[in-house]
């Protein structure tokens, strides 16, 4: 290779894409049985951070991958969330759900309105419309949020609903799963922890303020239910290819650890050299988010588990944050 870039940061580049070919094919190649025949899966949310990961897995797996769009002109099906066309999964074998606005922000009225609208509902119509076009599969994006913002204590997808707005959605956002499943589509709730990869949002803010010297939020002794994108790409393919999940998998990384415990690797992962790391009190999110958002989304204790995927011997790519940062920051 012949560049102007630095040899050093060449490498650092070579490394990364050779881990990212190298664990793609390795996960393809453990699903090959199952994944034996090409399928037709339509794809909403198929440009964001997870979308974007997933649809280049399935696509090297050898799948068509038709994004759902609510732009005219952009590539793929037209749809409509609030009325999506009785005809829109046609020839559809599979759906993956990913659309949604983003959940981090400001806890106000209206961004709480944004957040429960573009799933609570959508979700329902999208779930009708592929129990009368045939579709075999319907998995859907959900979150740890189920839980509350309150479970210092293990759980797993048997737990029961937490308490909270958050909870309160993503309950709701199950249920409009129930016209699939009351048709026979095989329906699957992927209950995500905090993504993490290059560029995400929660990493890049993060990453940050740990930049300045910014350590733990709060106490830091509340669960980090963290899940590395292209692990989180991985869980969804399996969804869509393995008969055997049904109903809510909760996709986090097996590690357990605290945000104290995170925040400590992420700095040493960046080099942070910094003679002293200063706590960012529960007030520094509250600004940021309002109260609400921050007990919800930064100061959140949830303690959830991946029982499922652990029961059927899932091969994570990274099982702790210390070997996500390194891929991931170079």
């Amino acid at each position: 290779i012949t560049s102007r870039v630095p040899a050093s940061t060449l490498g650092r580049i070579a490394a990364y894409r050779r881990r990212q070919l190298t664990d793609d094919l390795a996960h393809l190649a453990e699903f090959r049985e199952l994944d034996s025949q090409p399928l037709t899966i339509a794809v909403s949310g198929a440009s964001g951070l997870v979308g974007t990961q997933l649809v280049a897995l399935l696509r090297t797996a050898g799948h068509t991958v038709i994004p759902l769009v609510r732009s005219t002109s952009s590539e793929g099906r037209h749809w409509d969330p609030a009325s999506p066309a009785p005809d829109l999964l046609n020839g559809v074998d599979a759906v993956i759900h990913l659309a949604g606005a983003p959940i981090f922000g400001r806890f106000t009225d209206s961004h709480k309105a944004a957040i429960r609208d573009s799933r609570v509902g959508p979700t329902r119509r999208l779930a009708e419309v592929a129990a009368s076009c045939g579709v075999k599969v319907f998995v859907s994006a959900s979150a740890v949020g189920f839980y509350g913002a309150s479970r210092p204590e293990p759980v797993g997808e048997d737990a029961p609903r937490g308490e909270g707005f958050l909870a309160d959605v993503v309950a709701d956002w199950e249920h409009d799963c129930t016209a699939a499943a009351e048709s026979g589509v095989r329906v699957v709730n992927i209950r995500t922890g905090l993504v993490l990869g290059g560029g995400a949002p929660l990493l890049s803010l993060l990453g940050a303020s740990s930049r300045v010297g910014g350590g733990r939020l709060g106490s830091g002794k509340q669960h980090f239910p963290w899940i590395g994108v292209d692990d989180l790409a991985d869980i969804y393919h399996r969804a869509v290819v393995d008969s055997s999940l049904v109903g809510p998998v909760n996709a986090v990384a097996p590690e357990d650890i605290t945000e104290g415990e995170f925040a400590a690797t992420l700095a040493e992962a960046q080099k942070v050299r910094v003679p002293l790391r200063v706590p960012v009190p529960a007030v520094g999110p509250a600004v940021l988010l309002g109260k609400d958002g921050a007990a919800e989304l930064a100061l959140a204790d949830q303690h959830a588990r991946p029982v499922v995927l652990s029961n059927l011997g899932h091969r994570f790519r990274f099982t702790t944050a210390r070997d996500l940062l390194a891929h991931e920051l170079g």
